[in-house]
């Protein structure tokens, strides 16, 4: 079995208490917080994204991740703001960026982990005598997930809301398990996206023997 590496990527909150949360950190320092593990997400030398939610009623407070391989790079989308701190940097929902950027691993994967802790609001901004436009949301994520079984082929389209242009779509690949899947499970799940006049289009074929995530990411902006 790889020797699975952890990468401490805790969000600053309040509270000295630590929920359980095995071995990952994403609740470490804590008092009130909700672990929730994510699939294994295969990578690549280009950028996966990979979407975790939240309750409702919850915000991610700390971040964490199991990695196959050292060669991997992980992080996370965050909203600018002062403090950094849930309910500014993040939200109910937290999106991890994975990428191979160091060897030739076979399959390398990142398991995400997030804490989820009550949500309580964020801060505001002071204008100042120049008044400039402050950094805003010009766009949002569409996700879609589809579960793909043994021997199946799959199909997921979609596209951007009405009077909104699609910016840009990936796609990423995850397996349930406290272990990284072998590399044969990893080449048996096949995606072939398809973009054509803002819809996107994935075709998904799983080997025998195999069950699988696909998240279908879509990033789109005012038309």
């Amino acid at each position: 079995m790889r020797r699975l590496l952890s990468l401490a990527a805790v969000v600053v909150a309040c509270g000295v208490a630590a929920s359980p949360a095995g071995a990952t950190n994403e609740c470490k320092g804590l008092q009130v917080c909700v672990p929730i593990s994510g699939p294994w997400v295969l990578t690549a030398p280009g950028q996966i994204e990979f979407q975790m939610s939240c309750p409702k009623r919850f915000i991610v407070g700390g971040l964490d991740a199991e990695l196959s391989s050292r060669g991997i790079d992980v992080g996370f989308v965050g909203s600018l703001g002062s403090p950094v701190n849930p309910g500014i940097t993040t939200s109910q929902q937290v999106v991890f960026l994975g990428r191979l950027v160091r060897g030739r691993d076979p399959a390398p994967f990142f398991r995400p982990h997030i804490g989820c802790v009550p949500a309580s609001g964020g801060g505001q901004r002071v204008p100042t005598a120049f008044r400039p436009v402050p950094p805003g949301k010009p766009t949002v994520r569409e996700v879609s997930q589809v579960i793909v079984r043994a021997g199946g082929i799959r199909h997921l389209a979609r596209r951007c809301a009405k009077h909104e242009r699609l910016v840009a779509a990936t796609h990423a690949v995850g397996f349930a398990g406290d272990a990284p899947p072998s590399a044969a499970a990893a080449r048996s799940v096949h995606v072939v996206q398809h973009v054509a006049a803002g819809r996107v289009a994935l075709t998904i074929r799983a080997g025998p023997g195999v069950r699988a995530i696909v998240q279908l990411d879509l990033l789109c902006g005012a038309a």
